[in-house]
């Protein structure tokens, strides 16, 4: 950890659940209030994986950064556990931006969101005006089409939700969670214990989730979208096709950054890429709102 950040350990509520985080901060606040960022992570992922990586990042250039584990996930509460429930993320972004805007220490809130956050921070910002700028980087926004061609068509999406039914039942009848693999054991990422396999992340999925997540539209919010937005993101990772589709429809400011040949695991943890973004992000929530629109 750098000396020239500390980590304070917070709990807020959400739903009537107790959320985890952790908040970096720099270690001198002789400044006063400064701005503090919600930084959220993939999809079936914890606090400490990519948000702490991000949440350092920016503590480094001199924000507080909320990294938290959403309900049913890592430290925080909620049952039943491992639930991939988009609207519920993005319910527990809404909450995390009223904790730090409810800090003295805080004097204004933005968002980072990476990867499947990407589109749970986006809905989350059409919920409250307290995000004043949002950033995401490598963010998966995939159309509905994307959606289920990636998964088998919908014959493929038929048996997903049988699945998430079965579940669910199982759950109901005995209390308790069918949990299955979050990710394969070959996964590049996040089987590697020095990158993604961490000892805080159980690599469980609830398929229970598969109705919310199904149902989610991750371009949805795109329309209603106001906050000044960044978004970091390149032709080699997820779904670079939905992104621009997403950017499209955005009425409000938008800067974007492409970078050649960064595949997605490697905006989570790679020292070139995260900085290359971190130092973009930094840049954005320091701007004034009157970000202009870059093509």
């Amino acid at each position: 950890m750098n000396s020239q950040i500390t980590v304070e350990r917070v709990v807020f509520a959400s739903a009537g659940v107790d959320l985890a985080g952790d908040l970096y901060r720099p270690a001198s606040d002789v400044d006063g209030p400064r701005t503090a960022v919600v930084v959220a992570g993939a999809w079936r992922t914890v606090k400490e994986q990519m948000p702490a990586a991000y949440a350092r990042e920016l503590a480094a250039r001199g924000f507080s950064a909320l990294a938290f584990d959403f309900r049913s996930w890592g430290a925080s509460g909620g049952r039943p556990r491992s639930m991939e429930d988009p609207l519920a993320k993005a319910d527990d972004l809404v909450a995390a931006a009223e904790y730090l805007s409810s800090r003295p220490d805080v004097d204004r809130v933005a968002g980072l969101g990476i990867c499947a956050s990407g589109a749970y921070l986006a809905t989350a910002a059409t919920r409250t005006s307290l995000f004043s700028s949002v950033a995401l980087v490598a963010p998966a926004l995939p159309s509905r089409d994307t959606v289920v061609a990636t998964l088998g068509g919908p014959q493929g999406v038929a048996a997903l939700r049988d699945a998430g039914r079965e579940a669910r039942e199982w759950y109901e009848r005995t209390g308790e969670e069918r949990l299955e693999p979050a990710v394969p054991s070959t996964d590049e990422y996040f089987a590697d214990p020095a990158r993604g396999a961490i000892p805080q992340w159980d690599n469980t999925f609830n398929p229970a989730s598969w109705d919310q997540w199904l149902d989610f539209d991750a371009q949805a919010s795109a329309s209603r979208l106001t906050a000044p937005l960044l978004v970091v993101h390149s032709d080699a990772a997820a779904s670079p096709e939905s992104v621009r589709e997403f950017v499209a429809l955005v009425p409000g400011p938008v800067e974007q950054i492409w970078l050649d040949d960064v595949a997605q695991y490697d905006f989570y943890d790679q020292p070139g890429p995260v900085k290359t973004a971190a130092d973009a992000v930094a840049r954005h929530f320091a701007a004034e709102p009157s970000v202009q629109r870059l093509q």
